[in-house]
């Protein structure tokens, strides 16, 4: 069984100084939340009836998808970011209230069953080792209460990637159908892709479930 408290050689990387270098890389731009917008407004079309009242982002940076939430949402955000420089930024920034800036891991997620109506991942999976991967999407379902959206980079096989000349830091596969083979309650509500020429963003695969 999978040690929620183990800082993993990933953990290690991301809150260190090249989780700290790419926050320089994914500025809060006005060009980054103009393309945000345009994938949430997408995905959260998926959701029939009222908006989820409360959403967690896990593996949130400094909350770029979070503003992109706020301009359609009037939902209480959380984030969760073991790197401790996006943390403050998020509080810097206002993207979420002092006691919503979370320090942990998607493999131990510091919240009650059930505590918000959404969670998601926009490219947090992609670097969870595939031994804890499936520890982690257990605490993203215990979380939630009702929605589950997944945001990521898309293999039909899972296969390892060298990101930016590292080894074990990238990992693709076929996220949804992951989501959906360990969790029969799940329901797909909808899915799409972003083409990284029509929209600044990276080719990215998106599903949002709902929790029957």
């Amino acid at each position: 069984m999978t040690d929620k408290n183990k800082d993993t050689e990933q953990l290690q990387f991301w809150r260190g100084e090249f989780g700290n270098v790419y926050i320089g890389r994914n500025s809060a731009n006005a060009e980054n939340l103009r393309a945000r917008v345009a994938m949430w407004a997408d995905i959260m079309r998926t959701v029939s009836g009222a908006m989820p009242k409360s959403i967690l982002e896990v593996g949130s940076n400094i909350g770029n998808n979070l503003r992109a939430l706020h301009t359609m949402s009037a939902a209480k955000m959380f984030a969760l970011e073991p790197n401790a420089q996006a943390r403050d930024i998020l509080l810097q920034d206002k993207v979420v209230e002092p006691e919503c800036a979370l320090e942990g891991t998607a493999a131990g997620i510091p919240l009650a069953d059930k505590s918000v109506e959404m969670a998601f991942t926009c490219g947090v999976l992609i670097h969870i080792h595939p031994d804890n991967l499936l520890p982690s999407c257990h605490e993203i379902h215990r979380v939630s209460s009702k929605y589950i959206a997944c945001v990521e980079y898309f293999s039909d096989k899972p296969e390892m990637i060298p990101y930016r000349g590292y080894n074990d830091r990238l990992f693709k596969r076929d996220f949804g159908g992951f989501w959906m083979d360990n969790f029969p309650d799940l329901r797909v509500l909808g899915t799409g892709f972003l083409w990284k020429r029509a929209t600044g963003l990276d080719n990215l695969t998106w599903w949002m479930f709902e929790k029957r």
